[in-house]
């Protein structure tokens, strides 16, 4: 995979991004049952652009790749092929994207008191020359998360959910990034938390002009912070589009499951035709149109070719042959 830097009004752009794992037995074990190595693809040449100073969120069903994708941006993982095209910064350097992780509970050091766990980068990137610079940059962050000076004297099993959530939000702004990788970042909270670490995420964002890929299964919190909506399926994009577009006019059928997820208050009993079936093993896709095994609609034609993905008047994008020929 390359990574390049370029100038534009995208803060990511991805192209045909793949990412392979050999998920095979151990030698011995395949010399003696005589078994082929066995490779799962967690991501299938999907592309994509995160607008600059905006949101795109990356939606779908556990296993579907999403979290694969946070990790390659991030450089966690590398990709069997693919390019990777990072905007520069106001300062001339590339954006640097940092990792807010789902489990606020393990992504913590417990042994550490909350100060140092923000001061960490600090002092590894040296961002601040002394020491107390640096402790003049945890206590400013600690406030700006919702927290208090105090606070950093504390360890993590201190805190709630949400107040770690905060904390990590912290740590990740401490290296003064532009780009943020969320993945899951709400989704091992009460509800009502939710609510308060995405509303800081929202704020946080139009306070440093910060970038967001945002990786959710919840359709309705990526409504709540998207510019625009990646659905993924089986390690491919089916559908891509403005956030109110996509809510609006879903056009790929796995989308309109997805959506009608959602609870909605006004109409708790409203009549749902809701596919069925279970999402396929990724080590052994179905052949053509990964959904064509739920979809209600698939063809002859769904199950024998894979469609292309396809660029609306809308600006929505869609892998569907259904679409493509209505």
């Amino acid at each position: 995979m390359t990574t390049m830097f370029v100038q534009k009004t995208h803060a990511l752009r991805v192209e045909g991004l793949i990412k392979t794992f050999d998920v095979s037995a151990p030698w011995l074990n395949r010399l003696v049952e005589r078994k082929p190595r066995r490779y799962l693809q967690a991501v299938s040449d999907i592309s994509f652009e995160v607008p600059l100073g905006g949101c795109l969120s990356l939606v779908g069903e556990s296993g579907c790749g999403k979290s694969t994708v946070a990790r390659l941006v991030t450089g966690l993982y590398s990709a069997n092929s693919g390019k990777m095209q990072f905007a520069s910064g106001p300062d001339g350097k590339p954006l640097s994207a940092q990792m807010i992780f789902q489990d606020p509970y393990a992504s913590l050091n417990p042994r550490w008191r909350v100060k140092n766990i923000i001061a960490e980068p600090i002092r590894e990137l040296k961002l601040r020359k002394s020491a107390a610079e640096v402790n003049e940059r945890v206590v400013e962050l600690l406030k700006t998360v919702g927290l208090s000076a105090s606070d950093g004297e504390k360890f993590p099993h201190e805190f709630s959910g949400g107040q770690r959530q905060r904390i990590s939000i912290a740590r990740a702004l401490a290296s003064e990034p532009r780009f943020l990788v969320c993945d899951e970042p709400t989704s091992a909270l009460d509800v009502s938390v939710q609510a308060q670490v995405l509303n800081l995420m929202r704020r946080l964002q139009d306070e440093f002009g910060l970038t967001y890929l945002f990786i959710s299964h919840d359709m309705s919190v990526v409504r709540h912070m998207s510019d625009r909506i990646a659905v993924m399926y089986l390690g491919r994009i089916v559908e891509e589009g403005d956030t109110e577009e996509l809510f609006a006019r879903p056009r790929h059928p796995y989308t309109r499951l997805l959506l009608q997820t959602i609870p909605n208050i006004e109409k708790p009993h409203r009549d749902r035709v809701v596919a069925g079936g279970e999402v396929p093993s990724p080590l052994k896709p179905p052949s053509g149109c990964p959904f064509h095994p739920r979809c209600p609609s698939a063809t002859a034609r769904c199950s024998a070719e894979l469609p292309q993905v396809r660029t609306l008047a809308s600006g929505t994008r869609v892998a569907c042959h259904l679409v493509q020929e209505d």
